[in-house]
Parts: C-alpha cells; structure tokens; sequence
C-alpha cells in the first residue's frame, strides 16, 4: 500500500471505467470529492454503489458528461439524479450483489473504500459495511482506501491485508450517524404487534428505522433471542447488555449477533469495535436463504410502501418513481418462510403521512413488486396482524382491510366486492 494524497489516489482513476464506492456510512467522502474534482478530465466514468449517506456530488447535473452512476438501491443523495436520467437503478437481490462482481457481470477497474488503520499485523478493517464490498475489493483492479481511525475495527469478512490496498489516503473523518427519531403511538402499536409474533428463541432480522425501533423496545420480556441481519442499528444494544438476546439458540453462528452492515450513532459504533460478539459479512452468505433458513423460527421483520388485496408487496418504488431498492427483503422473506417455525412479516402504518391508504385495491401503475402474493406470510400495521399465507384472495382481501385504516375500509370493502364478487 501507498500512502498519497487523495489527489493522487484517485489521478488512476480514467475515463470509461467502473468505480465502486464503499456501502452506507462507510462511504469514503474524501475520496469522493477528490474524484468529483477531476470532472473536466474525465468522460463517462460509471459509478457503482448501494445505498450511500453522505453527499453524492457525481450526481450533480453539471457533470453528467463525466459520471453516471448505476446504484443497487436508491438513497436519498440520488433520487433527483433518477429522475434526470443521470443515475440508474439496478434491481438485484442483495445477496446476489457480490456475485455481479465474482461472475464478472459488472468488471470493476477500482474500488474506493474506507477503513479502520492497519493493526500490527497489517490488516485494516471494513469496519461497520462489509456487505458487497468485500466482493468489490477481491475483483477491482485498483483499490484506493480512505484510512480512518474513526472506522471501528470489526470482527468477520472484513478483515483486508494492506498488501490488498494499493493506495491509502489518511484521513480523520467523523462517521455519519443515524439519530433514532421519537416514536409515535402508531408505531409502538405496530412494535407490539410484531413482538407478539415473535417466540423465545427466535432468530431476528430486521433493518434500521422508526418500525424496527418499535419492535426491539417491546422485547424486553423476551428470551434467548439470536441476531442474523443484513443490517442493525442502536436498538440492538440494549437487549443484547440485558441479555435478552445472547444467540443460544441460533444454529448457524450461535453465541454470535450476524450483521453486513451497520449504521447508528458513535455509541453502536463503539460498541462494535473490535467486539467479538459482532461478526460482520459478506451479504452473500448473510442473506442466502439456504444459510438463513438453517435458524430457528427466523422472524424476518420487513417494511413496505403499499400492498394490493392479494398481497403483493410494493417495498421499492411509488408507481414509477424509484424510491429504494429491493435490497434484502426477499432473501429474508424466504429464509424465513423455509425455517423451523419462520415467520416472514411486512410491517407499515395503515396510511401515509397524508393520510391515505396504504393497503390499496391495485398498486400503483408501474410500482414494483418486491415480495410476491405468493411468498407473502403476515401483515402488520397499527390495527392488527393479518396472516394471508395459505389464504384465497377473497380471504386475503377480507384479512387485510379489517386492518386497514376506519377510514379507508368502506372504500376498500367495495374494491373487493368488485373484484371478486364476494367476500
């Protein structure tokens, strides 16, 4: 590894080539804005990234000649560039990301990363977002590491020698955090209502957010809980301090919490450097159903944006405007359904903030189905738990407006009456 400027790191990046940026927080922000720099030198340069915090100043329309940017799942800092047409989406499981790169689907000519300092042993860390960028780093031909002390040192697949890095740029970057928001009295209905799901000794997955937060502060009563999860946040670390959930019971990794990713405050970030109860992977192992199934009563908790009466789930867009991804909902819908005793759950408000329904008679015209009728299980909002599996449609539609919202159940009840002539 060399160390050198963030100037010089990213003068080996050429036009036409393929960058892949480091998941989440641990985005690499020096890096990027050295890279946006050069814009008047550089044509056509394809960015590759999931979700990323942070700024995403490739994205701006003023250099739409120099990047265009390719994302596995849509954030915040690149909704306006798809709607432009400067930034694309491509939709993929989150488990099958690394194989884009190991296949040679997507050739790779440098991946910028973000780590811990190299340990006296010469390895730094991915630190808090191993996810797909493992795979990146193996299969890049260049890879440029913004060095950060900052960076918790984790346990897991992240571990990279600096034989792998061939230029590393210093730099003392804080992390970006996620403050948890308050939560409303719909959303700690909605945290109960999962929790009631939930058996001593189930496994967990669920993501970061204001319904996942509800859900961990009402499992406080719970036993022997395990952790196997694309991605946690703060909540996670009370119930781990009180033992609620210690991995006993899990088959795979038991005594272990199991994450890819993570994103939070400096406390979870603390909490997780060099912790050998946290083991950080490789999305492609995490989320492969085969692995995921092999848990006990796998609870795999979910979000959406709007569910038809017969269950499709739309979790990635509204109509045509693309919102998020994807990402793991599937692979964890599906581990969930083949474990011992799983249950794949989708959880949301029964409105939006504007008060609309978001259990709907037919999904909007070019929404996305994320988990199909076919795989769905439970649905959850503030009203109650409706379980569609096995179920017929005119059963399905029945189970879901009676958890819909008062105000929307009229209207939905005569959707269904016209569909399906009876209920």
């Amino acid at each position: 590894m060399k160390i050198v400027s963030a100037d010089e790191a990213v003068s080996y990046v050429q036009s036409r080539q393929h960058v892949y940026i480091h998941t989440a927080a641990a985005a690499p922000q020096k890096l990027i804005k050295a890279l946006t720099k050069r814009h008047k030198e550089l044509r056509k340069v394809q960015i590759f990234h999931l979700h990323t915090e942070g700024e995403a100043p490739y994205t701006k329309p003023e250099y739409k000649e120099s990047f265009s940017t390719h994302v596995f799942f849509t954030a915040q800092n690149v909704r306006s560039a798809m709607k432009t047409g400067q930034a694309d989406y491509i939709p993929v499981f989150l488990s099958e990301v690394p194989h884009l790169f190991n296949r040679g689907i997507i050739d790779l000519n440098a991946a910028m990363i973000q780590v811990s300092p190299p340990d006296k042993h010469g390895f730094c860390s991915l630190g808090i977002s191993v996810d797909a960028t493992r795979a990146a780093i193996l299969n890049a031909d260049t890879v440029i590491a913004q060095i950060n002390p900052n960076m918790p040192r984790t346990h897991g697949d992240g571990l990279i020698h600096v034989s792998e890095i061939n230029y590393g740029v210093e730099a003392e970057d804080q992390i970006p955090e996620h403050h948890p928001a308050e939560l409303s009295e719909i959303e700690l209905k909605i945290g109960r209502h999962c929790a009631s799901l939930i058996e001593n000794g189930a496994t967990l997955q669920m993501g970061i957010g204001n319904i996942p937060d509800a859900v961990l502060s009402s499992l406080s009563d719970h036993k022997n809980l395990g952790i196997h999860t694309e991605m946690f946040s703060d909540g996670l670390i009370p119930l781990i301090q009180s033992g609620v959930v210690n991995n006993s019971k899990k088959k795979i990794h038991p005594g272990k919490v199991v994450g890819s990713f993570a994103m939070g405050t400096r406390k979870l970030y603390d909490y997780m450097d060099d912790n050998p109860l946290i083991q950080m992977l490789d999305c492609a192992y995490v989320n492969d159903t085969a692995v995921i199934r092999r848990n006990p009563k796998v609870t795999a908790i979910n979000s959406a944006i709007e569910i038809d009466l017969t269950g499709q789930v739309c979790a990635d867009s509204i109509g045509t405007y693309q919102y998020s991804g994807v990402g793991g909902q599937m692979d964890f819908i599906r581990g969930a359904s083949l474990s011992e005793g799983g249950k794949p759950v989708i959880a949301l408000p029964s409105t939006t903030g504007r008060g609309e329904s978001k259990l709907v008679p037919f999904l909007k015209q070019g929404a996305g189905v994320v988990t199909t009728r076919a795989h769905v299980h439970y649905i959850v909002t503030e009203y109650g738990v409706a379980n569609l599996y096995g179920q017929s449609l005119r059963r399905r539609a029945r189970s879901l407006i009676d958890i819909a919202h008062p105000d929307h159940r009229e209207e939905l009840d005569k959707a269904a009456y016209e569909r399906f002539k009876e209920l």
